[in-house]
């Protein structure tokens, strides 16, 4: 590991020279740059993976199921265990997808499920990330170039070997593709995770396009190429949000999308990877009620641990809230990517107080969290070694079998005081070893 470590400057150039970045929008404006790796690796036994595993597939098999029924029979909430006004106000849920049942009933393909571990030795699930979850590339690429650098560091440590992922999302896509070439839709070069989307489509050996790629015609779904050939698309894992997928259906101002993409879809005639609607399950105020959905569906008890959560849009819960709020973390239920966390211990009293009003008037809105004490990762730093907060996104690909990746990607604060890791944040990488015994 130590050449690793000697060696973690040279393997950041090389990840600048493969393009492994990401992009932001900053004022209106377009920035790429390096996603920071670092060498020291987030280790996890045999043991402990084995725990997690059990965990997320337990977890994410319930999703599906609600999801499943959310858009079907709606059992969950005529049983009373999720109330009507959660799912149906939720901005995730499109009651465009009514109906429409998936090749194979599978929702979630592909689902990132952000962990951290705490001081008290479990993990706790913090996020649900079921629509278009990104990062599997980075760990995949950073171990093929920490091979080559160090080849030794592999040989001499029972690591488990990170680079299936492309073939398990292969075998994904294949198992729901309905008839047709399979194909990774962009929206372009200028969004945040390009990187991703063109080495994920060269390593499953998918074609990656764009909407100006990709037509309907006769109700079916075609892809046409540099010569002009068309081909009829099976499988389409798309890498756009949902409002943008189909101008006719969600969207009309949309320029990304593909025009009467659902109509197809709804016929059966092109899978869409991950499913449109999956947002109703990765709300993050419905993430407070996902223990109760796997007592409903699977009838288990939960493996893994939600974080203490409270919802202001109950009375009880609310009062909780406004009373604690310097000491809780207040999330928005509609934003990503480390926006909308507010950490009340970083208020003044004037900001606690518009944020209490704020809460009061729109309850919905906001889920509170207790702060959770999560460990602390040992991160080079110059020539010197420090300790950062660091998560980890698991990645679960449902297929024929519900599977976790032996990987993930392990991010980490680049600020000694932050809790926030999200690379839009400012936060860099680590590989994630699991090892084999």
């Amino acid at each position: 590991m130590r050449e690793l470590i000697e060696h973690t400057e040279g393997i950041n150039r090389l990840m600048a020279r493969f393009g492994v970045k990401f992009g932001i929008y900053k004022n209106g404006e377009f920035h790429e740059q390096l996603f920071p790796f670092d060498a020291i690796p987030r280790v996890i036994s045999r043991e402990e993976f084995q725990k997690l595993e059990k965990g997320l597939i337990q977890r994410v098999d319930a999703l599906n199921l609600f999801l499943n029924d959310i858009y079907g029979e709606k059992k969950i909430i005529k049983d009373q265990v999720v109330p009507e006004e959660f799912v149906f106000s939720s901005s995730g849920y499109l009651p465009e997808c009514e109906g429409i049942k998936p090749p194979k009933g599978i929702y979630s393909h592909i689902s990132g499920i952000d962990l951290v571990l705490g001081k008290d030795g479990k993990w706790y699930i913090l996020e649900d990330n079921l629509r278009i979850p990104s990062g599997a590339s980075y760990p995949m690429i950073a171990r093929e170039i920490c091979r080559r650098v160090s080849p030794s560091t592999f040989s001499s440590n029972p690591v488990v070997d990170n680079r299936n992922y492309a073939a398990m999302l292969k075998e994904t896509m294949d198992w729901v593709n309905v008839g047709g070439i399979p194909v990774i839709m962009t929206p372009g070069r200028y969004n945040a995770a390009y990187f991703e989307h063109s080495y994920l489509a060269e390593r499953t050996g998918s074609e990656l396009a764009t909407c100006s790629d990709l037509f309907v015609e006769d109700n079916q779904l075609f892809y046409r190429d540099y010569r002009d050939k068309k081909q009829k698309v099976g499988v389409i894992y798309r890498r756009i949000s949902d409002e943008y997928l189909d101008p006719m259906t969600f969207l009309p101002e949309s320029l990304i999308g593909i025009p009467n993409l659902m109509d197809v879809y709804r016929s059966g005639n092109v899978a869409i990877v991950n499913a449109p609607g999956n947002g109703v399950a990765d709300d993050k105020g419905i993430y407070y009620f996902v223990p109760k959905m796997i007592r409903y569906y699977l009838d288990q008890e939960p493996i893994l641990h939600n974080a203490p959560t409270y919802l202001p849009f109950y009375e009880e819960d609310r009062k909780y809230v406004l009373e604690n709020l310097e000491k809780l973390v207040i999330k928005d239920v509609a934003e990503a990517g480390g926006y909308g966390v507010i950490f009340g211990s970083g208020l003044g009293k004037e900001k606690l107080s518009e944020l209490r009003a704020l809460i009061q008037k729109e309850s919905r809105r906001f889920i509170a969290q207790e702060v959770i004490d999560f460990q602390d990762m040992e991160v080079c730093e110059g020539i010197d070694r420090v300790w950062r907060k660091a998560d980890l996104r698991a990645f679960v690909l449902s297929g024929q079998t519900t599977r976790v990746w032996p990987s993930g990607l392990t991010r980490f604060s680049r600020n000694a005081d932050s809790f926030v890791v999200n690379s839009s944040q400012g936060g860099g990488f680590k590989d994630t070893w699991v090892l084999s015994r």
